[in-house]
């Protein structure tokens, strides 16, 4: 990177509205937020938010594209990593053991307090690996950033479940039907973990995941299939959504720096029962 691109990024960033929105994008991760959303989290005017937006995107830490009617916004993580790269090629005056812990093609966190990246897929991405996203989120914040997608992503997410996380408090911006092709792209996060949560995507042979993820299959049933009133279809996906509840309980409670690879396989294969 040129000294006078760094500039720009530095100047970008010397705001305290523009470094807040630099900060939630970077762990948002790569499926970014939308517009309206930002606003609302920020408290700001959509007009001051797309001046501030636009500051970022021209000094290359900002990337969006738009999905229908709405705009995605998400942090361009190879402009940060050259971004970083030059405020750090020359650290610690030739001695590199200084600021070994830095992790200049991530987050800027030292490598032993990088949350660990999961990732749920389903079907259709639409209910089970949605819930199973959302709680996490909820459960496992600070420690783990979840994701879902599915195999064949549906057309939008199902509305009993979007109405059950609601009533628990369980966040629902921006859950969204993807295609697991996403996290496969170059500038997608590494996945530690990836659990599949039906039998017909644990069935399907997945893509090549970049690095040596942990995956297992973690089945429940499909409470979108369920044919029945209306009373008795939430009921179904209430008993789904604690089935899944629990089972994300145990695993955000494994002590994952104490166990080994094989462990920690193992552990997670039988919880998948």
């Amino acid at each position: 990177m040129e000294s006078e691109k760094a500039i720009h990024a530095l100047g970008a960033l010397a705001h305290d509205t523009r470094l807040e929105i630099f900060r939630r994008l970077i762990r948002r991760g790569p499926e970014g937020l939308t517009a309206g959303s930002l606003a609302e989290q920020l408290n700001i005017p959509p007009s001051t938010l797309s001046h501030h937006l636009s500051q970022l995107e021209r000094a290359g830490l900002l990337k969006s594209w738009r999905v229908q009617r709405q705009i995605f916004y998400a942090a361009d993580y190879g402009g940060t990593r050259a971004f970083l790269a030059f405020l750090t090629q020359d650290c610690c005056g030739g001695r590199p053991e200084i600021c070994a812990g830095l992790d200049v093609e991530g987050t800027g966190l030292p490598a032993d307090q990088k949350p660990y990246h999961v990732l749920f897929i389903g079907t259709g991405n639409a209910a089970r690996s949605i819930m199973a996203e959302s709680i996490l989120k909820k459960e496992g914040q600070g420690k783990f950033v979840a994701h879902s997608a599915g195999r064949h992503p549906a057309g939008g997410v199902d509305p009993f479940t979007l109405d059950l996380l609601a009533s628990f408090d369980y966040p629902t911006q921006d859950l969204r039907p993807k295609s697991w092709d996403e996290f496969t792209r170059e500038d997608a996060p590494r996945m530690d973990f990836i659990f599949t949560v039906c039998d017909e995507a644990a069935a399907e042979p997945g893509p090549a995941w970049p690095g040596r993820p942990i995956i297992a299959h973690w089945p429940f049933p499909d409470p979108v299939a369920f044919q029945g009133p209306e009373v008795e279809k939430r009921a179904v996906f209430l008993d789904v959504f604690r089935q899944i509840d629990r089972r994300i309980g145990v695993f955000v409670n494994l002590p994952f720096r104490a166990l080994d690879d094989m462990s920690l396989r193992s552990s997670l294969a039988e919880m998948g029962g």
